[in-house]
């Protein structure tokens, strides 16, 4: 007897009820990413950390932009994955918004905040300039990976990047992760290393329309 073949996740676009669910999702995916690791050592309190830092820049920064998409296994399951996109021209995020969240950012990332601050800010200056759809983040919850849920999320917004003739862009902190977005059209720009000892590099990432 063949099984029957797995119905593909429902993807939708995430609101400001979906941001404390999917920032929880998302500090524990990515308390295994090698350079979160090394600036938020603390295994005791990097999930909490990350899981308010995620929240922050949920609300503040990719949900109000309409293009933030989460989903999940089966029919009304609730955020297990996410894809953090922001449309061109508008990945970067504003002087104003940094100025107004200083201390909340301060209070998460502690000590590490200078080390935090200028890893970012060395990932930043590699950005491409010209327009294109730009993958922030995206995570799926540990108990759901496996099920098609960061494919269906990546297909989603693809599928739109090449009917509107639009490039896209990511940075992969996890070299395993690499081949996953090469199958996706994806291909490696560059290895970026990063300041401070012992960080590790990132992959920058493009895909060009139709990839």
């Amino acid at each position: 007897m063949t099984s029957e073949p797995r119905p593909s996740p429902l993807v939708r676009v995430a609101d400001g009820t979906d941001a404390a669910p999917i920032a929880a999702v998302l500090g524990r995916a990515f308390d295994d990413d090698p350079v979160w690791r090394w600036l938020l050592p603390d295994d005791a309190s990097r999930v909490r950390r990350m899981t308010a830092l995620f929240g922050i820049l949920l609300r503040q920064v990719h949900l109000p932009h309409g293009a933030t998409e989460t989903t999940g296994r089966g029919d009304g399951a609730g955020a297990e994955a996410a894809a953090l996109w922001d449309p061109p021209g508008l990945w970067s995020v504003p002087l104003r918004l940094q100025a107004a969240y200083a201390v909340p950012l301060l209070r998460i990332l502690g000590a590490r905040t200078p080390a935090t601050l200028r890893t970012l800010s060395a990932i930043e200056k590699h950005h491409p300039r010209e327009p294109h759809w730009y993958l922030a983040v995206l995570g799926t919850d540990p108990p759901a990976q496996g099920n098609g849920l960061g494919a269906a999320l990546l297909r989603s917004r693809l599928d739109r990047c090449d009917a509107e003739g639009l490039p896209a862009y990511l940075e992969s902190s996890k070299e395993q992760n690499v081949p996953y977005y090469e199958r996706f059209g994806f291909q490696v720009t560059r290895e970026l290393p990063l300041p401070g000892k012992g960080c590790p590099p990132v992959w920058l990432m493009w895909r060009a329309p139709g990839g």
